[in-house]
């Protein structure tokens, strides 16, 4: 019987970094492509519309039976197109799945605002998991940048490097809590208006401003930082 050995260290950063890299699209000169990384146009058209359509139909018919059937509608349809143009079945699947849920949670509690519990426990999990790589030393935008960038994980012995990915991280962590100190008030008045225009206003492009100002601060300059790294020596 044949054994095989574990993966090194490298082989385990290549793994990662191939999927990061299907997240996080970048530029030929090395630059963050911000539009490329969150999908494009279609990226925030899937991303927005079922939760738009979902709150007009509610606000315009009050009829929650109705927000949620052109909700799941819209999010087939999506899916269909993403399958009749061969994606991946997870890229294909993963939005119609969102829907669902929110759609579930909305239908069970009998409320429009029901729609929107399930982004209040997804931002708690990143906040927590964020939070968390950045007390272990392992910052969770080190660990992507760092792999897209091709550095793997050596940022890890410099100080200075490790301090601004940490930086990037909090900045990701500080969007999505703002997502949770605007709109929990929002859902307990059970504002559903506010609560839907705060929830499309506050994802995809705030979060692309936010990887966008991450990738930025994390940017080799040698020339600054061998002039920090002395003023802190």
């Amino acid at each position: 019987m044949s054994s095989s050995s574990p993966p090194s260290a490298d082989q385990f950063g290549a793994q990662l970094s191939g999927t990061a890299a299907k997240r996080i699209s970048t530029r030929e000169d090395g630059s963050l492509d911000v539009m490329g990384s969150v999908g494009g146009v279609r990226g925030i058209v899937e991303a927005g519309l079922p939760a738009t359509a979902f709150l007009t139909a509610y606000l315009l018919t009050d009829d929650l039976a109705v927000a949620i059937g052109l909700a799941i509608a819209i999010g087939v349809l999506f899916t269909l197109a993403r399958l009749l143009q061969r994606g991946s079945l997870v890229q294909s699947f993963s939005g119609l799945a969102g829907v669902l849920i929110c759609a579930a949670f909305a239908h069970f509690s009998g409320e429009a605002r029901g729609y929107y519990v399930p982004g209040f426990f997804i931002n708690a999990g990143y906040i927590l998991g964020l939070s968390l790589s950045v007390a272990l030393r392992w910052p969770a935008m080190g660990i992507l940048f760092g792999l897209i960038r091709g550095e793997g994980f050596q940022w890890r012995q410099d100080a200075l490097r490790r301090r601004r990915y940490a930086l990037a991280t909090w900045l990701i962590t500080a969007v999505l809590a703002s997502r949770l100190v605007v709109q929990l008030p929002l859902y307990f008045a059970e504002n559903e208006a506010a609560l839907g225009v705060t929830r499309v206003a506050m994802g995809v492009p705030l979060y692309a401003f936010a990887l966008w100002l991450g990738w930025m601060i994390t940017r080799e300059t040698p020339a600054v930082e061998d002039a920090e790294q002395k003023s802190t020596g």
